[in-house]
């Protein structure tokens, strides 16, 4: 289990994040959607322990920037970070040893392989198109298979084969009982099996609820996104436009019976 409790980050007087609170329950996925600026990437930052922020992070009771906490936690950045002077399977033995991983060297195989990189072992980090990186970016990630995983807005700059992977990679950890947190501002690309959703606008929660709550409200993801973010509720907005559609019939009637 993940908690965040009552989060708050500045960016010297810019607030980013403003008591931002939340669950992850163990083995569950939950999608963190939001506006490109709402806060997401600093609550990702602030979880894995990149940032310093006011509020508190555990990890199964555990504060997240301790050595026992961070041997769980697992984080693939949105924009890869990557060094010029290592080659590809460079970067993954440099991963491996970092977190002092035994029996590695068939999930690298079998990462390198699903993602398309097995014949790119030997290219150098600034030799990858960007597309190429950041699959080698997801593979880093996903290499130590940690028990608790964020994925920061995954699926940017992927090929379909390697969305397609990513995708059944995501469900084989749901089956597998890792808990994930997605972060994305784009909604479609979270149509996989998910619990639960946070959405955030402003550096602030503005909605926290289970996929049966809004199956239960009869609503869509993207109903209860617009409707928190923009106060778009398309359940009213049919119903004045039935309205307006049924008073310029009625309006015409009124003509039609003038002129006859």
């Amino acid at each position: 289990m993940l908690e965040v409790n009552h989060v708050t980050k500045k960016y010297g007087k810019n607030l980013a994040c403003n008591d931002v609170s939340f669950t992850l329950d163990s083995g569950s996925l939950t999608v963190l959607l939001g506006p490109n600026g709402a806060g997401k990437s600093t609550i990702m930052k602030s979880i894995i322990g990149f940032l310093k922020y006011q509020g508190n992070i555990t990890v199964n009771g555990i504060p997240n920037k301790t050595s026992e906490a961070r041997k769980v936690l697992g984080y693939i950045p949105e924009m890869p970070s990557l060094y010029s002077t290592l080659t590809v399977a460079e970067h993954m033995e440099f991963i491996a040893r970092a977190y002092k991983l035994t029996n590695y060297k068939e999930r690298i195989d079998m990462l390198l392989k699903r993602f398309e990189l097995d014949d790119k072992r030997k290219k150098f980090g600034d030799e990858l198109s960007k597309g190429m990186q950041q699959k080698l970016n997801l593979c880093l990630g996903l290499l130590p298979d940690p028990d608790i995983i964020l994925l920061d807005e995954p699926l940017l700059g992927l090929d379909p084969h390697a969305i397609k992977e990513l995708k059944l990679m995501i469900e084989e950890m749901r089956q597998a009982g890792k808990t994930m947190l997605i972060s994305t501002h784009i909604i479609d690309s979270v149509d996989m099996l998910w619990d639960r959703t946070v959405i955030m606008q402003n550096g602030q929660v503005k909605a926290n609820v289970t996929k049966a709550e809004i199956d239960g409200m009869g609503k869509s993801l993207e109903d209860l996104f617009f409707e928190v973010t923009e106060g778009i509720n398309k359940d009213a907005v049919s119903e004045e436009k039935t309205e307006e559609e049924n008073t310029e019939e009625e309006n015409t009637e009124e003509e039609n019976t003038e002129e006859a």
